[in-house]
Formats: structure tokens, sequence, C-alpha cells
């Protein structure tokens, strides 16, 4: 609920505050540039026509009722995966909401790298909080799949 609360705050504060497709500088390589998205990650499927929203809605809702169910059936002891977990259905419900009631998601976060005098990944697509939040626990789930797993750290100890 954390996360979900978090994201929608913080964009309420971009759409109050924030001026469509125009940055605001905040350091070098970090701009808040309010998007609205109607695609998913990366934009995909923007220009779909429409269809898409419901699509990545029933989609949306598949996902979190299996991660409910998978959350309910977990062992205490395995806490760092029902972090994930929850930092992925945290994320999604907070975009789901935006499809909802809005018809996209509300993106602002804009991070543009650059290493020496090249600039690589522009434009790098707008994010928002619940995007980090899936990101982050897609990354827990896969350190959990890799080094807390009963099978990954029987191999470990057979190598």
């Amino acid at each position: 609920m954390l996360v979900v609360f978090l994201d929608q705050l913080s964009k309420g504060l971009a759409s109050q505050y924030l001026q469509m497709h125009e940055p605001v500088a905040v350091l070098p390589g970090f701009n808040l540039t309010l998007m609205h998205n109607t695609g998913a990650a990366f934009s995909f499927l923007r220009e779909a026509g429409g269809w898409q929203r419901w699509f990545f809605v029933c989609l949306t809702i598949a996902v979190s009722v299996f991660i409910l169910i998978w959350l309910h059936g977990m062992k205490a002891s395995q806490r760092w995966m029902a972090c994930a977990l929850a930092l992925v259905l945290g994320g999604a419900i907070g975009n789901l909401w935006d499809r909802l009631i809005l018809g996209y998601v509300i993106d602002f976060i804009d991070i543009t790298l650059r290493f020496m005098p090249w600039r690589i990944f522009n434009p790098w697509p707008t994010f928002n909080i619940a995007d980090s939040s899936i990101f982050i626990g897609a990354v827990m789930l896969m350190v959990d799949a890799i080094w807390f797993s009963e099978e990954g750290s029987e191999n470990s100890q057979n190598n």
C-alpha cells in the first residue's frame, strides 16, 4: 500500500506542478517531465487505437490476482520474495489505477545517461514510482531465483 500511496501522491504532484512535455532540470541528467503514456513499458502499443487500455487493465488484474495467491501461499521465512512480490504488486496497482481512472499512466521521471561527450539512451522513456517499484521487485525476484532458491544453493554447493 505504501508503493501505491507514494506513486499516486507523486503523480498528483507532477500533474499539478509540471507542464506537459516541458522538462524541469533537477540534476544533470535528471529531469522531471510530465508525460501521459497510453501504452506499456517504453510506450509499447502507445498508438494502438485504444484497445490496449483494456488489454493492460485485464492483464494487470490477472497478474495481481496471481501475485496475491502466490503471496498467500508463501512461507513466513520467504521475506525477500514476499517483499519483491509486494513491490511488483504495488507498482502494478499504481499504474492500474491510472489506466482505470484516466485512460493513461502518468510518467514524470526523466533520466538521460551521459558518458563523456556522447549522450546515450536519449530519449530514455519517462517513468514513475510504480515503474521503479516493478523494476526493483523484478530484480529482487531474479536475485532470489539465482541466490536464494533451494536449487540455486544446491548448484552453488556442487561447484
